[in-house]
């Protein structure tokens, strides 16, 4: 399994942030503007709450075993390979959703900062730019956790994986 890495996640903000913004502007020119709901940050934050716990229930299983408590759960390795993929296509989906509205909250807060409902709306969309940052967080933690301790591509002297060219 590959591990989703940062610099992915970033991209994908990025680059749906720009699309979001510049996208915002064509459909406020042809009409109105879609509202943006209240409840997308409680969503996200929920989302990433459910991550953090389920971490850290399998951390404090993981090391229960390794220091091999009496009583301790094992841990099912087809159950953790779940829990991380739930998490790797939750980082991705917050980063890309979290990107839409980061642009769209710009463009509310550039166009439409003395309309009250609309500073509202770009309220809701910075809420939901940070709580979709903690579902990422929350998801590289749950990988981070449930990584196999020969996982780490090991390092010759030249800074890349052993038998790298360079």
């Amino acid at each position: 399994m590959n591990h989703l890495r940062v610099g992915v996640l970033v991209l994908i903000f990025v680059a749906a942030t720009g699309l979001a913004w510049a996208g915002s502007g064509l459909w406020d020119a042809r009409g109105t503007l879609p509202a943006v709901p209240w409840p997308a940050p409680v969503v996200f934050g929920m989302l990433a709450g459910l991550l953090f716990a389920m971490a850290l229930s399998l951390r404090s299983r993981l090391r229960a075993r390794r220091e091999r408590r009496p009583g301790a759960r094992p841990v099912d390795p087809l159950g953790a390979t779940r829990a991380v993929m739930l998490g790797q296509a939750s980082a991705l989906v917050s980063a890309l959703v979290g990107g839409l509205y980061g642009g769209l909250g710009i463009f509310l807060l550039l166009e439409y900062t003395d309309v009250p409902a609309r500073r509202d709306q770009a309220l809701y969309a910075g809420l939901t730019v940070l709580a979709a940052a903690a579902v990422c967080a929350a998801a590289l933690f749950l990988q981070r956790v449930c990584r196999l301790r020969g996982d780490e591509p090991e390092e010759n002297g030249n800074g890349g994986p052993l038998g790298s060219p360079m």
